[in-house]
């Protein structure tokens, strides 16, 4: 493949270039055949970083590209509830529920095949059985589809707001008694990394929060979702000015631990297999206990309430 750089190109770093020019293939993906020595620029190879100056011929030897699919891998998974149409599983913060943006191993899809073989083929063969996600760093339940059948009725369960999602999570700042959020949910036009809560457009979103306990600079909170919107909790939470603690993307002090405090708690659904309601619950993983306990070791600020969830 032979490209040719004009003026307007001058100052443009390669792998830039090569983005926009082929916005087909990821960024990531460029910059690995760059540094394969698949990308020349007049005949030499160089850095991603090289500059344009303008009237180059740059020489793209595209490496073949692998079907993208989901292997099985032996991973541990904690199953919390299983019937014939559906599983609950406990995901812990830190794995990526399917393969995407160059994360290809170590998913809760891999070990689900693994351990369960066919599941639900409706989300493809990246996805299959997910009906729903958890961020990477968002701990707890999470509900898998075994069969096409169950996948649609969940899926409906879901866009028909029938699904009960209960949270913990952990807060910067002091919040009293209650409250309700209902700002629509956009990408940030300034990252787009993140949500934002903070514009006009977006999708509606519905959060309701009551604290919990109170902390030295923290708060415990239950939150109830009735959308199921990307990083909705922590983009309503961020734009209420109380970011989930230890989530730096939405402006949240750096802590000792690598995640942010966030677990799926709850989850209520009716089982497609029986029909019945089922409440699959995740206790708060070790981590974010022992962040609690030395919440409560250090002192709480005088007139709070204390409690547990």
């Amino acid at each position: 493949m032979l490209l040719k750089t004009v003026a307007a190109d001058k100052g443009k770093r390669l792998d830039a270039f090569l983005h926009e020019r082929l916005p087909e293939y990821s960024r990531s993906r460029l910059q690995s055949w760059i540094r394969d020595a698949r990308v020349r620029m007049n005949g030499v190879a160089v850095k991603a970083s090289a500059p344009i100056r303008g009237g180059e011929e740059i020489e793209l030897e595209p490496a073949h590209l692998p079907p993208l699919k989901a292997e099985p891998e032996n991973i541990p998974l904690t199953v919390l509830y299983e019937d014939a149409a559906v599983v609950a599983i406990d995901k812990p913060a830190g794995m990526v529920v399917h393969a995407g943006a160059g994360v290809h191993r170590g998913t809760v899809v891999n070990a689900l095949l693994h351990r369960f073989g066919a599941l639900s083929t409706v989300g493809g063969e990246l996805r299959p059985g997910i009906v729903h996600r958890l961020d990477r760093f968002t701990s707890g339940v999470l509900l898998v589809a075994k069969t096409d059948a169950a996948h649609r009725d969940l899926a409906l369960q879901f866009s028909s707001r029938k699904v009960e999602k209960t949270y913990l999570a952990l807060v910067e700042g002091a919040l009293t008694g209650s409250g309700h959020i209902e700002k629509p949910i956009a990408r940030d036009p300034a990252n787009r990394a993140r949500m934002t809560a903070r514009l006009a457009t977006g999708r509606h979103a519905i959060t309701d929060w009551k604290a919990i306990e109170h902390f030295n600079g923290f708060t415990f909170l239950e939150i109830r979702i009735g959308t199921g919107r990307t990083h909705q909790i922590r983009a309503h939470m961020a734009a209420l000015g109380h970011p989930v603690a230890g989530d730096r993307l939405y402006g949240a002090k750096p802590l000792p631990w690598n995640r942010y405090f966030l677990h799926a708690h709850r989850l209520g659904f009716r089982s497609p297999a029986t029909g019945e309601k089922v409440v699959v619950e995740s206790p708060l993983p070790p981590d974010f206990v022992g962040q609690v306990d030395y919440l409560r070791r250090i002192g709480n600020p005088p007139g709070t309430i204390t409690g547990s969830a």
